[in-house]
C-alpha cells in the first residue's frame, strides 16, 4: 500500500472571501505559517519519503517546513495544482453568488465548469492520475502532498467511489490532513479533514 497524506495549505488573508484559484502572490499569513510549522512537527519523525506540492505559493510555503524537517526537497507537480477557476479567479464569493452559473457549479459539479476554466472531472483525472503514478512507482511508500481543497475533495470522492456532485459533503479546512492509501484493491480513505495538533 502507498500512503498519501493529503495536506491542505495553511491559512491566508483572503481564505473564504475570494476565489483565489491560481491567482499569483497569495502567501500564508502568520496563522498559516504557524500551521505549516505544526504540520512539520506532526510528521517530523514519520516515514514520509517524498514531499509533493502544488505550484501555488501557499502550498509550497506549507510544504517547505516539513520537507526541511525531513531533509527532503519539495517536488512540484502540475497534477496537484489548484483548480483553474478561469474568469472567476480573484472574484469575491459575495459577487459570485449573483452569477447563475455559480449556482449551477455548486449543484452540478460533474457537468459544469467555470468560464474559461477547468471542470472538476478534468481536475479529478489529473490529481488521481498523479496518485496512481506514484502508487505504482512507490508501492510501499509514504508521500506528503500539499495541495488545495478542491483537489483533495476530488481525490477523496474518487476513493469513496462517490460522484463529484457530492463534493459539498466533504469539508477540507486549511491545514487539515486527509489520508488515502492505494494498493491492489484500489484506493481507501484512512482519515478525513483531521486538524493539525501541537
Amino acid at each position: 500500500m502507498t500512503k498519501f497524506s493529503l495536506i491542505r495549505h495553511g491559512a491566508h488573508d483572503v481564505v473564504d472571501h475570494i476565489l483565489v484559484g491560481r491567482m499569483a502572490g497569495v502567501r500564508l499569513n502568520s496563522q498559516g505559517r504557524d500551521q505549516a510549522r505544526r504540520i512539520a512537527d506532526v510528521f517530523g519523525s514519520s516515514d514520509i519519503g517524498s514531499v509533493h506540492s502544488s505550484p501555488q505559493t501557499r502550498a509550497l510555503e506549507t510544504a517547505q517546513p516539513l520537507a526541511q524537517r525531513l531533509g527532503l526537497a519539495v517536488q512540484i507537480f502540475a497534477g496537484i495544482d489548484e483548480l483553474d477557476a478561469g474568469a472567476w479567479t480573484g472574484r469575491s464569493f459575495a459577487s459570485l453568488h449573483e452569477d447563475p452559473l455559480w449556482d449551477l457549479w455548486n449543484t452540478k459539479r460533474c457537468g459544469t465548469r467555470p468560464p474559461n476554466g477547468e471542470s472538476m472531472l478534468e481536475l479529478q483525472a489529473r490529481a488521481v492520475g498523479h496518485l496512481n503514478e506514484f502508487a505504482a512507482s512507490l508501492p510501499d511508500g509514504h508521500v506528503a502532498l500539499c495541495s488545495h481543497a478542491e483537489v483533495i475533495r476530488a481525490i477523496i470522492l474518487h476513493a469513496l467511489r462517490l460522484p463529484l456532485d457530492d463534493y459539498y459533503r466533504l469539508d477540507i479546512a486549511p491545514a487539515t490532513i486527509s489520508i488515502v492509501s492505494i494498493g491492489r484493491g484500489g484506493a481507501e480513505v484512512v482519515a478525513l479533514n483531521q486538524p493539525v495538533v501541537s
